[in-house]
């Protein structure tokens, strides 16, 4: 039925239209009789250097009929979706401004639409596509943690008792996921027969050291223990309930400060905001224990900062450092570059990035630093006394926390 109607208002179209008029008229019938499978625009020729192409097509989002626009720009792609009807009046703009081809995929036939020369031309051609189009979202099929069938989920909030995520929640689930999406791959990168231990200092309600344990569990099939540490006794309990009655079994909550805790045994050692210098010594009890891995997302930068502030040392960027947004900054930057030199200096190697996009969380910085087998790093020492000296720093907090203040040149 679908083909049969497009087909026939093709054959009828209405040549007293301008080109473009006929192309976006049979984009529109198409998509109302279910026939669009996609839609390409190509050849740049807009303001926007930096844009190369546009693809379109159709998906099902939340249960509405959406047309998904992704633009292709030099660096990055960047993902729109719109109602039908205010997606035509969009591509209406950018194939008249933005590209001087166009083409049209539907299961009934190909049209093409080329402004090049002195008039446009329009082309209809066999259909190269004779399925309908997938409406699921892409944005589905990716996820390393299942909101439905994770009772876990349910039990922490996340998702309701039929599985789907809570309107609420869905920061919280993308960011799980993504924290899944770069852990996953370092934990499997650790041959199982030296990763029988997984710390999580200072675990909170457990999103994400359930989350571990769960990947650990179900992707990896690996007996991993998983142990959160947690100060707050009512926390600690909730949680140790929850892994018994979701048959998390891989995973435990303790009870005690990141400081206290005998991290003897960690082969993967994690910290997500820990508060200012808690951040340092899950650091330093990840290299006590010769951790295979240690990751850590800062936060509450303080005690840099008040390094920089009361030292009254110039520098070259006492321009920038006098005005407070900025000191606050620096001294984050600052910090976290030290804790990546230090941990060099003990052999790993190090990378900082951002995790997860600052809309969902500012404490987005992620620290990760993997052990290798070139041993320590002399020359990590002679940046660490070069920055400190710049900046007017007198101690680094994880100097003292891993036995280095004496050793510092």
């Amino acid at each position: 039925m679908a083909k049969a109607a497009a087909g026939a208002y093709i054959a009828g179209m209405d040549s007293t239209l301008a080109k473009i008029d006929q192309f976006l008229a049979a984009l529109d019938a198409s998509v109302a009789d279910g026939s669009f499978v996609r839609l390409a625009l190509r050849m740049p020729c807009g303001a926007d250097e930096t844009l190369k192409s546009i693809d379109v097509k159709p998906a099902t989002i939340r249960d509405q009929l959406k047309l998904s626009f992704t633009f292709h720009h030099q660096t990055r792609d960047l993902t729109q979706n719109h109602p039908p009807a205010g997606a035509i009046g969009q591509l209406r703009k950018l194939v008249e401004k933005d590209f001087r081809q166009a083409f049209l995929y539907t299961t009934a036939f190909d049209l093409s639409y080329d402004a090049q020369g002195k008039s446009p031309r329009l082309k209809q051609s066999v259909a190269t596509s004779k399925a309908p189009a997938t409406l699921a979202h892409d944005r589905e099929k990716t996820r390393s943690i299942k909101a439905e069938g994770t009772p876990w989920l349910t039990a922490l909030g996340v998702t309701g008792a039929d599985g789907q995520v809570l309107k609420a929640s869905g920061d919280k689930f993308r960011q799980i996921n993504r924290y899944v999406e770069i852990l996953g791959p370092l934990l499997k990168a650790i041959p199982a027969e030296r990763l029988h231990k997984v710390v999580d200092m200072g675990a909170g309600k457990g999103y994400l050291t359930f989350a571990v344990a769960d990947y650990l569990k179900q992707v990896l099939h690996r007996p991993t223990e998983v142990v959160g540490v947690e100060f707050r006794p009512d926390l600690v309990a909730f949680c140790n309930e929850t892994a018994d009655e979701t048959g998390t079994d891989n995973l435990s909550f303790a009870q005690g400060t990141i400081e206290s805790f005998d991290s003897t045994g960690a082969d993967a050692l994690i910290a997500l905001h820990a508060c200012d210098t808690a951040t340092d010594d899950a650091i330093a009890k990840g290299i006590a224990a010769g951790s295979e891995l240690i990751v850590v997302a800062p936060c509450c930068h303080k005690q840099i900062r008040r390094e920089m502030e009361t030292s009254n040392h110039p520098n070259a960027l006492d321009f920038v450092t006098r005005h407070g947004i900025f000191l606050e900054r620096q001294a984050e930057m600052v910090t976290d570059a030290m804790r990546a030199m230090i941990l060099e200096h003990f052999g790993y190697s190090t990378k900082v990035f951002e995790f997860v996009s600052d809309v969902h969380t500012p404490k987005n910085v992620l620290i990760v630093a993997t052990k290798t087998k070139r041993g320590k790093d002399a020359g990590a020492l002679k940046k660490l006394a070069e920055a400190k000296e710049f900046f007017g720093i007198r101690r680094h907090y994880l100097e003292g926390a891993v036995g280095l203040s004496s050793l510092s040149p």
